[in-house]
């Protein structure tokens, strides 16, 4: 069996193009929801830590969605159980890998984390348990997340001899700063999603068993605005960090012409002055 199973297939239904999902050995895939898919890292028995296939299929899912994300417009990302979001590498798969082996491995995350973050949909983490490792650096790479109260988060690596390798020394400064990001980074100590969500890593605490509704209603709130919008606010977004204020600024005016000429620039408008929720098409 092939490690990497396609996620998405494009087939056409009343004269309508649609995305329809194929099954995966280590995601699950729901598309119960309009216009929203929700992505489940599915290996419990081993708190959802990534091996090789997780990451590769990781990997094809976002990259399939890049190029071709149909109707959907948000995405939400979780982990099976309640124990466990993600438990970072699995280190039992690792135990007698060669040097070549692991970097070879280790590209299937470089890709992975590339291709997470290149996504153009949003992309919300729903943190139902802990987060360590390269789980960590999952949650640090997302748009935003809300945590369950009793998710808990770290940066194990330099008690494993490595460093973060999926994004973590770079993203989680981005998210709660350079002095705190060192901290948890040289110590690799735990923090509780109380901390996570102090310092910014978490936008919202959840008691567990509202997480994942209260993930879907924000979800919800997405999907109903103008998804050309929404894609082009996460962009221009998403570069804000990187860019001069001037260059910024050139680029979030060219973010914002794209909207211009769209039907749903033109039904926001009409549906304002007619007093009504506006249905947009993404067109």
């Amino acid at each position: 069996m092939p490690l990497l199973i396609p996620l998405l297939k494009t087939v056409k239904s009343q004269g309508r193009y649609q995305m329809t999902t194929q099954r995966y050995q280590t995601l699950t895939l729901d598309r119960s929801e309009p216009h929203i898919l929700t992505v489940t890292l599915n290996r419990p028995d081993a708190a959802n830590a990534f091996n090789t296939v997780m990451a590769d299929e990781l990997a094809q899912c976002f990259e399939a969605l890049t190029a071709d994300f149909g109707d959907i417009r948000v995405v939400i990302l979780t982990g099976a159980g309640s124990r466990a979001f993600c438990a970072g590498g699995d280190l039992k798969e690792r135990l007698d890998m060669t040097d070549e082996a692991w970097f070879i491995q280790h590209r299937s995350y470089e890709r992975m984390v590339r291709n997470v973050m290149g996504c153009p949909l949003p992309v919300i983490g729903a943190i139902n348990g802990a987060a360590f490792g390269g789980g960590c650096e999952l949650v640090a790479m997302l748009d935003f997340a809300y945590a369950s109260t009793t998710a808990r988060f770290a940066q194990t690596e330099v008690r494993l001899g490595i460093i973060p390798g999926a994004g973590g020394s770079q993203n989680l400064v981005r998210a709660i700063g350079l002095k705190r990001a060192k901290q948890l980074i040289l110590t690799g100590e735990t923090f509780s999603a109380e901390q996570a969500y102090d310092w910014g890593l978490i936008n919202q605490l959840c008691a567990p068993e509202q997480l994942m509704d209260e993930v879907k209603e924000v979800a919800r709130q997405i999907a109903r605005n103008a998804p050309i919008a929404v894609r082009q606010s996460k962009m221009a977004v998403s570069r804000a960090p990187d860019l001069s204020l001037a260059d910024g600024l050139m680029f979030e005016i060219e973010a914002y012409n794209r909207c211009v000429t769209t039907k749903d620039r033109r039904e926001g408008l009409k549906a304002f002055n007619e007093k009504r929720r506006p249905e947009f098409t993404g067109q």
